[in-house]
């Protein structure tokens, strides 16, 4: 027993040395990434507020007037979902079931474009309990549109049905507008990214879930400075504006102590700093309050996604004003 400990105990000492040297300086064993973008201010559903009264240039999600808003607000980045409809358009719509946002309890396949329904005239903000927007745009917008208008933005598009003639409609529009090396594949369901990339590798692609859990024990075990990563992006929650500002449905989220637990394991800013110098950007969401932009920056996040892009804005322009 002796002799094994006499091998085994400075065996693990020069790993655990070698692993939190590297985990400091990934370039000695990884090549950093160069995406075609780097973005610290991201509109989430295309932002839905700005900081006016209520009733008073709010915005509805995922709209041409809340993309539009968001850029004009300087977005750097527009992230949103798309879904198919019967007749084949790839619309943007976080929701396939167009219930919480239109009232109708309808599937967006099951409808052709032109019997799309209309947006409610207020529609609850998901990530900040209690408020809403309103917007003179109520219409769904297509993801043809975006490209079209913002050609040079950003976008983080994710997909969450298992569907391949959607996601190859997605990829040729991106190939169409010549987007490749700036529009990401987003999905938090593995099957679905393996699709995805399947479809267009030339596209950036983040974490999915189990990506995530696995970078997670990658971190822990000390693995990760060895492990070659293909994500160029990690987008995650912000454990603290769970059950303060966003209010989930999973009842095992609603308990304080995982949320605690969950914030004490993923935010960890060692592990933030070692992905943002491999050139893996760190996206965390959905902040709408300042303190929760600082908590998000503090803790080593790259870049802040939010529902208002004035506030998160004027955040940036503080600070850089004081640096």
């Amino acid at each position: 027993m002796s002799s094994f400990l006499y091998f085994i105990l400075p065996a693990l000492g020069g790993y655990t040395l070698t692993s939190v040297y590297l985990l400091k300086n990934p370039l000695i064993l990884h090549r950093r990434k160069r995406t075609a973008f780097y973005c610290t201010h991201i509109s989430h559903r295309g932002a839905t507020l700005s900081l006016l009264p209520p009733g008073c240039g709010e915005r509805i999600e995922s709209t041409m007037e809340a993309f539009t808003h968001a850029v004009e607000q300087g977005t750097q980045m527009l992230e949103l979902d798309c879904h198919l409809t019967h007749d084949g358009h790839v619309v943007v719509s976080h929701d396939e079931n167009l219930r919480r946002q239109t009232g109708h309890d309808v599937t967006m396949s099951s409808l052709n474009l032109q019997d799309l329904p209309l947006y409610k005239e207020r529609l609850e903000v998901t990530f900040y309990a209690g408020r809403y927007s309103s917007g003179a745009d109520r219409k769904f917008a297509l993801l043809e549109d975006v490209f079209r208008k913002f050609p040079e933005t950003p976008v983080s598009i994710e997909i969450k049905e298992n569907n391949s003639q959607l996601i190859e409609k997605v990829s040729n529009l991106v190939k169409t507008y010549k987007r490749e090396g700036i529009t990401v594949w987003a999905s938090v369901n593995s099957r679905i990214m393996k699709k995805c990339h399947t479809m267009n590798d030339s596209m950036p692609y983040s974490f999915t879930v189990n990506r995530g859990v696995l970078l997670l024990l990658l971190f822990y075990s000390g693995l990760l400075p060895f492990v070659p990563l293909g994500e160029s992006l990690l987008q995650f929650y912000l454990p603290s504006i769970i059950n303060r500002t966003f209010i989930p449905e999973k009842r095992i989220l609603r308990n304080r102590l995982v949320i605690c637990l969950l914030e004490k394991v993923t935010m960890r800013k060692s592990l933030f700093n070692h992905l943002a110098a491999r050139g893996i950007q760190v996206h965390l969401f959905v902040c709408n309050e300042d303190e929760d932009i600082k908590s998000a920056f503090d803790v080593g996040a790259t870049g802040v996604m939010t529902d208002y892009p004035t506030l998160l804005s004027s955040y940036l322009h503080r600070n850089r004003r004081q640096d």
